[in-house]
């Protein structure tokens, strides 16, 4: 058999829409973590469930491991800026937004579409990811269009007639 083809699995995956979320917690030395990722998903709603994943080789992915709280902010159309951000490498991510301490102290994003603060219920490491799945134990919603990523770029959302 052939070696699989990682980059047609990558390009495929791609053509899935999916919303953007920036992922945080608090480091065991207190300091916020966070990054862009669009992995999210629920899971239950009895009880109340949300997962994402974290490839292994991430530098925060030991951050997340060892704290007992994260939050998923679900980012709105107009927070592409922060998006970015949080998928670079700039020394200070949390320079820019509006942010406040959430259930045990994991950092929540004003302005988001969704936020979903969450002890960390199970993680297991599965292929080159770590899965993180939380409980949700508070949430805001806001009636604002969210940010999505598909193939590759940002996009709006938009309504059918």
């Amino acid at each position: 058999m052939p070696p699989f083809d990682t980059q047609a699995l990558r390009c495929a995956l791609g053509r899935f829409t999916t919303g953007v979320t920036i992922a945080t917690c608090r480091g065991t030395d207190g300091v916020r973590v966070g990054l862009t990722a669009n992995s999210f998903n629920a899971l239950s709603l009895d009880p109340p469930l949300v997962l994402w994943s974290l490839r292994r080789a991430s530098p925060a992915v030991a951050a997340f491991q060892a704290a007992g709280h994260f939050a998923i902010n679900v980012l709105a159309e107009g927070q592409v800026g922060l998006s970015r951000r949080f998928a670079s490498p700039v020394p200070d991510r949390f320079a820019e937004g509006l942010w406040a301490d959430g259930v045990g102290g994991a950092p929540v994003l004003a302005g988001c579409a969704a936020v979903f603060e969450c002890t960390l219920h199970q993680q297991e490491t599965l292929g080159d990811h770590v899965l993180f799945v939380g409980r949700v134990e508070r949430l805001h919603e806001a009636a604002l269009p969210p940010l999505v990523f598909q193939g590759g770029h940002y996009h709006l959302l938009g309504e059918m007639l």
